[in-house]
């Protein structure tokens, strides 16, 4: 997850937030990270001292949510949704199609105002549930105040075609570091996300390098829905899948 202006690649550290879209590294140096060959998923704890978590972390992102690592409560908090402001830009950072929203978007959780500076895509999906994987996964990346990291993650099952990816998807721009102005109202941006927004809350990691641990998730439980030819549209401008692999849950539990 990327935030550029507030930069979080499919979730950048906050020390980097405000770097540009490959994190200050060029793209053919030797550190550069992706989804494929040297750059790869599985290399990328190597890449650089400052990757390491990636290989080196016990909590990491994304993962398969398996009924055997539930945890029931009673009842989770509510997140509190306040989406006011539109959309806008949208950019191709090498690595997803990311919108960056206008200030004043927050959700409110754990007595904690987390303010959305930017969502985007990864196809297929980077967290399944019960070892399904999905057509595409939308994060919504949230920074309070102090620098803590919340995501809400939205997976989208194939269905009708989505109005508000057309939106953005008419927009998205075929250049890497390329920026599209983008009029996207609050009430669209709220459509993307399902009615019913209980979820599955872990504690996580950044899904790109440098993979920094401590993020709040909250995976939403009901779906979205994204075309089949949606998906492909993406996928052509990406070139590639934009997904971390599943990672090992370890001693956590998933709080539902």
């Amino acid at each position: 997850m990327r935030l550029n202006k507030i930069l979080i690649g499919s979730l950048f550290t906050v020390s980097i937030l405000f770097s540009s879209g490959h994190g200050g590294e060029s793209e053919h140096s030797s550190n550069h990270w992706g989804y494929t060959g040297h750059g790869g998923p599985g290399n990328w704890g190597d890449l650089s001292e400052k990757y390491q978590m990636c290989k080196l972390g016990s909590s990491q992102s994304p993962i398969d949510i398996r009924h055997d690592v539930l945890v029931k409560t009673r009842a989770l908090e509510e997140i509190n949704f306040s989406y006011n402001r539109g959309a806008e830009s949208v950019i191709n950072n090498g690595h997803t199609i990311q919108v960056n929203v206008k200030d004043g978007n927050s959700i409110s959780i754990d007595g904690i105002r987390f303010e959305l500076k930017q969502f985007h895509f990864h196809t297929p999906s980077e967290n399944e549930i019960q070892g399904k994987s999905f057509p595409l996964e939308a994060h919504f990346v949230h920074v309070s105040s102090d620098g803590k990291i919340a995501v809400v993650a939205v997976l989208f099952e194939e269905g009708r075609y989505n109005s508000t990816l057309k939106k953005i998807w008419r927009k998205m721009p075929y250049r890497v570091g390329a920026t599209e102005h983008l009029e996207l109202s609050s009430a669209y941006i709220k459509m993307l996300l399902p009615r019913d927004k209980s979820y599955y809350r872990f504690s996580g990691s950044l899904t790109t390098p440098p993979c920094s641990e401590g993020v709040r998730w909250f995976v939403l439980k009901n779906y979205s829905r994204v075309s089949e030819q949606q998906v492909s549209d993406f996928l052509n401008i990406m070139q590639h899948p934009n997904n971390r692999p599943i990672q090992q849950i370890n001693a956590r539990k998933i709080m539902n």
